[in-house]
């Protein structure tokens, strides 16, 4: 994609993915499995969590504290597939094909990948170390027509052990990159930042 094919809006949820964590290194940096389809999403809300606090001193503002507690929101799907409802969410399946729950299932931690439609492309996300809980058990008696019934899960970003919390495809992204997205977890080389980058240098003022 060139520069400059800029999106002016996004609409649409599409292509849900996520890869459990299934370990960690003696860096405290996730070992992601391989990356599965989460089909049949309906709508994501997921809200940043942790706000802004002024410093004040000199009679001003002296400093910004940034509280970045990650997200938090609802993931809502037409029904929870048995690979994440086993993987993540802790239920089991036994010998004989049923899946059951207990009180000491123990939910795990993966990567949440999914994707906004754009008028010049798709814009693709994903969030680094999420957690999902159970969805609710409803539905409801047929009357003169059926109405599909979702399962929601409520779902928490937080941040890796390096402050690394969501990271997301826009028009500078390369196009190898773009395309290998739904493949495995991408991981950001600041070693690399672009030229483009927009950096802004305090002014130290004293008096005399």
């Amino acid at each position: 994609m060139a520069v400059g094919d800029k999106n002016k809006v996004k609409f649409g949820l599409n292509k849900v993915h996520w890869a459990k964590i299934k370990s960690y290194d003696d860096d405290g940096m996730p070992v992601y499995e391989a990356v599965h389809r989460l089909p049949g999403a309906v709508s994501l809300s997921i809200d940043a969590e942790g706000e802004n606090e002024n410093f004040y001193a000199d009679n001003g503002v002296y400093y910004v504290i940034n509280n970045n507690s990650g997200y938090t929101g609802d993931l809502e799907i037409a029904l929870v597939p048995l690979d994440f409802a086993t993987q993540i969410l802790g239920e089991k399946l036994d010998a004989r094909g049923v899946l059951y729950e207990t009180n000491t299932a123990e939910a795990a931690q993966f990567a949440l990948f999914f994707e906004f439609d754009g008028d010049k492309r798709h814009i693709r996300h994903v969030f680094y170390c999420c957690t999902a809980s159970r969805p609710a058990t409803e539905s409801s008696t047929i009357e003169d027509s059926k109405e599909v019934k979702t399962e929601t899960l409520s779902l928490t970003a937080t941040a890796l052990v390096n402050g690394l919390v969501k990271a997301k495809t826009c028009e500078a992204t390369q196009d190898a990159q773009y395309e290998n997205w739904f493949k495995s977890v991408y991981m950001p080389d600041e070693s690399m930042l672009s030229s483009n980058t927009v950096t802004t240098k305090s002014t130290d003022k004293t008096t005399s």
